[in-house]
């Protein structure tokens, strides 16, 4: 494990201006396509019931835009006599906005609390909202290396632009109240939620968040379903081992980061474990034998994976950083 820990940072700075110079190239690409009509139509936001005082809204499958709003990322909130409790902020601060009219359309009582899977933009730029409205925010300190880093700046920058005007001049990076380094039992009104730190895996600060009376699970990012995983600069060793871990919760219901529920939580984590598996054996073979990315990734078999939605936005990049990690790994 500890071993593991050291690494993540590493491929993080090693991937950072790679992952910055396609950012670039995505924000070109999509220059042309902010028109203001696009502004005018919204994707749908629906609060959806999971059991009783549990619920959750759903992002589009596909890449952030002005279109969309960035709205990509699951959200959840659980209702308690005490208040509400949010399960990651969304990708903008209209989305935000959108999802407490939601949580309004279903109860009355203040935002509670705010825990954040992760810190990655698409779950954290609606996070001033639930500030401004009061609400402790919970996360993983591992992020605040991340938080203050010249990559999260950059990245804010870059998405006042490509998302624009969901994210402006006004969006800003909003720290925890409270950082946590170890596993907390969080009860409000009565109900516990049981947190549980999973990283270094899809980033160094996962958290899952577990209702063990519901049995409902919140994975996070550690769980893709009806897409291809977002990889980014991930420990994809230790995400594997953190979705084994994640089958000895008594789960009925998994919340995923992206994607649809499921009721299957077995079933539907084995699409994400069996592509990160597959992504380190391939990249692994290369890298031991010094094959250079571009013929491996030429020659290497994607059939099983190619249909799948955002395939041909996400997967090279996914096979790059993971060609670097194995590269990294093998010395």
């Amino acid at each position: 494990m500890g071993e593991v820990i050291v690494k993540a940072p590493f491929v993080r700075s090693l991937c950072v201006s790679l992952w910055l110079a396609c950012l670039g190239l995505a924000i070109s690409a999509h220059a042309e396509n902010l028109l203001p009509q696009e502004t005018a139509t919204q994707p749908l936001m629906q609060a959806k019931e999971v059991v009783p005082n549990v619920y959750y809204v759903e992002g589009v499958s596909e890449m952030g835009s002005s279109a969309n709003q960035n709205f990509i990322s699951n959200a959840g909130f659980v209702v308690t006599p005490a208040g509400v409790v949010v399960i990651d902020a969304l990708g903008s601060p209209e989305l935000a906005h959108r999802l407490v009219v939601e949580i309004a359309k279903v109860t009355d009582k203040p935002i509670h609390t705010v825990v954040l899977t992760h810190y990655h933009a698409d779950h954290i730029y609606g996070l001033q909202v639930f500030q401004d409205l009061g609400a402790r925010i919970v996360a993983h300190g591992a992020a605040r290396e991340y938080l203050t880093s010249d990559a999260a700046r950059l990245r804010l920058e870059i998405s006042r632009q490509e998302l624009w005007p969901w994210v402006d001049e006004k969006t800003r990076l909003v720290p925890a109240d409270e950082w946590l380094t170890a596993s907390k039992m969080l009860m409000v009104g009565g109900v516990r939620f049981d947190i549980q730190p999973v990283g270094p895996s899809h980033t160094a600060e996962d958290l899952v968040v577990y209702l063990p009376k519901q049995k409902v699970l919140f994975a996070g990012d550690l769980v893709f379903r009806n897409r291809i995983p977002f990889v980014g600069q991930a420990d994809s060793r230790h995400w594997i081992e953190a979705m084994r871990n994640l089958l000895q919760f008594d789960t009925r219901w998994i919340v995923p980061g992206h994607g649809p529920i499921s009721n299957d939580p077995k079933g539907d984590m084995t699409l994400t474990r069996d592509y990160l598996i597959y992504l380190r054996e391939a990249m692994g073979r290369a890298a031991k034998d010094m094959e250079p990315f571009e013929s491996a990734y030429t020659s290497t078999d994607w059939s099983k994976f190619e249909k799948m939605p955002l395939f041909k936005s996400a997967n090279r990049m996914n096979a790059y950083n993971t060609y670097l990690l194995m590269e990294h790994e093998s010395k």
